[in-house]
């Protein structure tokens, strides 16, 4: 038993595994899209000075002062499991 499963009800347990399951299939896509990317030089993986700024400002920027496009991104993201927690 998870640590994050103490004290929970089965169903609770079950949407927690479902959303976990979502949220590792959302890491790896951002993984294989960040790992794209990449240049690879003597062994590194090295990101774009362009494409790091640009997470950077992301990084720093509240939600409510995204672009419109910026948050659609994230909208998307939120409708992979949108329809566990509805």
């Amino acid at each position: 038993m998870s640590k994050y499963h103490k004290d929970l009800n089965k169903d609770q347990i079950k949407l927690i595994e479902k959303l976990a399951d979502v949220e590792h299939q959302r890491w790896a896509d951002w993984q294989k899209y960040l790992h794209s990317k990449c240049k690879r030089i003597e062994g590194n993986a090295v990101i774009e000075e362009k494409d790091f700024k640009h997470w950077e400002r992301q990084i720093k920027t509240d939600y409510k002062d995204l672009s419109e496009a910026e948050k659609d991104s994230d909208r998307e993201q939120v409708m992979r499991y949108f329809n566990l927690i509805n």
